[in-house]
């Protein structure tokens, strides 16, 4: 749930880096030294944290936002990362309250009833009618109107944008054969689908922010989404995206991090990394050979055979139990077969076709891609979700990868391009914004 939630509710962490401390970054914004003092306001008090070109942020907003956060992490956050995740979300606010203004300046407004539709969307998302979720969000510390107000600026910018940004971004007829013969020249070579998160930092507030990276990294560890604080933390333009870079080879990457992510295994996380103008914490999430077909790409039927242990049953029994399920299973002689074990073991008989290798866990993707058709897995699972095998009845092997073709990298490059521009028309916003904090 943590990364449909935050998918859907997150702001862009584009703002620039303050330290706990109040740093080079928080004298550049002119923000005051006493930031936290908002972190011990009255919740129920609607007392101005920053007034941005007149309009009220209150401590309200921010509380309710925050909870959005929280609760998409499982609400496990500690004290020390609850405050500066309060920061963070001061600042998306106020970013969110600029975009929107700056739309309307441009005769850009966003409807209710387009907010509401899209917000009847998010609800369904969560099996919830708009009444169920406006509950919901009541019980988690939030509100509706949270999520309506960030719904109305993410619709307004992504408007601005196609209109003053996208139509003034070119993208040339060869720069694309230039984008396409550096992929085939790359043919076979290895690309990684990889996560950052970029925090910019200057010599004297170094410390710092690496500080801060590391409690990044120890709350990801510890069960939190990486693609949540990306898009509160991160500078990176991808910070929209939970940091996903998309695929990229090692040539495309800093020295630093191409270093990195050739050490990473698939789902490991690294850093702080030492990179120009501050530091990035990296994510591998997948890998792959350049324009080469990849086995993990196949599409698989399977046949799953499962057993359950009753309450009370200790790890002997279970063992035991899985034991002479193991033995029975290396008995199934192929699918056909398989209903009638199944029935014999008392074992529950699931079916379920095309499903993507590269969707499983890495741990039943390394055994299942060897796996002719009728073999079956080892025993797999817990005390508390009981025992299964899983029996390959078909396989479609994947084709050969060709390159993207010529629309898909001109999309991609007009869409780099926009990203660049839209930090940039941001940036000055701020810079001639009138904010008053309290």
């Amino acid at each position: 749930m943590a990364s449909l939630f935050l998918g859907i509710l997150s702001t862009p962490a584009t703002a620039q880096t303050v330290g706990d401390d109040g740093g080079v970054a928080s004298q550049a914004l002119k923000l005051p030294s006493d930031m936290t003092v908002f972190g011990k306001s009255d919740p129920n008090v609607r007392k101005a944290t920053a007034i941005v070109n007149g309009y009220i942020i209150t401590g309200t907003d921010v509380d309710q936002r925050l909870a959005l956060i929280i609760t998409a992490n499982g609400g496990k956050v500690a004290d020390e990362e609850r405050e500066r995740l309060r920061v963070q979300v001061l600042r998306n606010l106020i970013d969110e309250t600029l975009q929107i203004q700056e739309a309307a300046a441009n005769d850009i407004r966003i409807s209710k009833a387009e907010v509401d539709d899209s917000y009847n969307r998010v609800a369904s998302n969560f099996r919830r009618t708009p009444a169920q979720f406006d509950d919901y969000l009541r019980s988690q510390g939030s509100a509706a109107a949270s999520i309506k107000r960030q719904i109305e600026g993410e619709m307004a910018w992504s408007r601005l944008l196609r209109r003053n940004v996208q139509p003034f971004v070119n993208v040339g007829e060869e720069e694309v054969k230039q984008v396409v013969e550096r992929l085939n020249a790359a043919k076979g070579t290895e690309e990684y689908r990889i996560g950052e998160i970029y925090l910019s930092a200057a010599p004297e507030n170094m410390e710092q922010i690496v500080s801060n990276a590391r409690n990044i990294v120890d709350q990801i560890k510890q069960g939190g989404s990486f693609a949540a604080y990306a898009r509160q933390f991160s500078e990176a333009s991808t910070a929209s995206v939970g940091g996903d870079l998309g695929w990229v080879r090692p040539a495309q990457l800093p020295d630093e991090l191409a270093r990195t992510a050739a050490e990473l295994d698939v789902g490991q996380l690294a850093g702080p990394i030492p990179v120009p103008g501050g530091v990035s914490l990296i994510y591998l999430m997948d890998k792959r050979k350049v324009l080469t077909s990849d086995p993990r790409d196949a599409i698989l039927s399977l046949k799953q055979l499962s057993i359950a242990f009753p309450g009370g049953t200790t790890q002997e029994q279970a063992t035991a139990r899985a034991g002479a399920f193991a033995a029975a299973a290396r008995e199934i002689k192929g699918c056909g077969d398989a209903n009638e074990m199944g029935r014999k073991l008392g074992a529950d008989v699931v079916d379920n076709d095309n499903v993507k290798l590269r969707d499983l866990p890495p741990q039943l993707q390394d055994i299942l891609v060897n796996l002719q058709v009728g073999q079956s897995t080892p025993p797999f699972g817990s005390i508390t979700d009981g025992v299964r095998v899983l029996i390959v009845c078909g396989r479609d092997e994947p084709q050969s990868a060709g390159a993207p073709n010529y629309e898909q990298i001109m999309a991609q490059m007009e869409e780099e391009r926009v990203n660049k521009r839209a930090r940039i028309y941001l940036r000055d916003l701020r810079r001639d914004a009138i904010i008053d904090y309290n």
